[in-house]
């Protein structure tokens, strides 16, 4: 038996308490993690479908935005919900740590240039989001400056919005005892060696002050055209399949259709 994913939405202006919110969600499918896997294979082939029409039109635009604390599976969950899409049309941006470059512009002016064009699905593995978040938990600006930049936005994406482009935002939410769990997973693993950073033990110290940061980001910039999802991700097969559950509807709503030929293509024949 399924489950209603859209209940994880946050509607605008609802008060955002993570350490209220679910991060096992594993009532799907009665809990069984194989079903949920046969249904994650059923799902990447519509979604692949209706990518491949979104990308035949080029009318739509869709960004996929995912955030997370480290080791909620932000990698896993792009590779395995797209992996049937064609490359062409789904597009992955990476935000990293500022270059100078970047840092000598506007907080957004790195981001707008990798919004997705007509026709494509670009994800955000992190975000313009991190300048509500890392620089707020490390002090980076002063607290007024971040605080406006909720406002910037909300504008920004209603922008993209109203540029036609259509936006669903993802932060995946696990447990601090699941992240203890991943992360030793990474130290005793040799083949996951390579995923280990140490400045990822200084983000966990400061954990209370990035739930504080999520929730209020979430809070103040899920609106009606831009949600947010708060994913229950302690289960990495639930985490993907409601990802990709949510990403399926809203492709389903755009309704992409190929275009029409051209009328004289019956005439042609193709010579031997």
């Amino acid at each position: 038996m399924g489950t209603n994913f859209e209940r994880y939405r946050v509607k605008a202006g609802t008060k955002v308490d993570l350490g209220k919110e679910p991060t096992r969600g594993d009532d799907a499918y009665g809990g069984d993690k194989d079903a949920g896997y046969a249904r994650l294979d059923a799902l990447r082939d519509e979604i692949a479908e209706l990518q491949d029409r979104l990308y035949a039109e080029e009318k739509h635009k869709v960004l996929i935005v995912l955030q997370a604390m480290d080791t909620a599976g932000k990698d896993s969950t792009i590779r395995d919900v797209f992996k049937e899409t064609n490359p062409q049309g789904v597009r992955v941006a990476s935000f990293g740590r500022p270059t100078d470059e970047e840092l000598a512009h506007d907080y957004l002016w790195r981001v707008h240039k990798y919004t997705p064009a007509a026709g494509h699905i670009r994800v955000f593995n992190r975000s313009h989001y991190e300048d509500v978040l890392v620089v707020r938990v490390n002090e980076l600006v002063p607290e007024d400056r971040w605080k406006r930049r909720y406002g910037h936005i909300r504008d920004f994406e209603r922008l993209l919005v109203d540029e036609g482009t259509t936006i669903r935002k993802f932060f995946l939410h696990i447990s601090k005892d699941e992240q203890r769990e991943r992360l030793q997973e990474r130290l005793d693993i040799k083949e996951k060696h390579w995923k280990f950073e140490s400045g990822d033990l200084r983000v966990r110290e400061r954990w209370d002050d990035y739930m504080a940061a999520y929730a209020d980001a979430i809070k103040e910039t899920s609106t009606v055209d831009a949600p947010w999802y708060i994913i229950p991700s302690d289960r990495r097969w639930y985490r993907k399949l409601a990802v990709a559950e949510i990403v399926l509807e809203t492709l389903k709503d755009l309704d992409p259709k190929y275009p029409d030929p051209p009328d004289n293509l019956h005439h042609i024949a193709i010579p031997d």
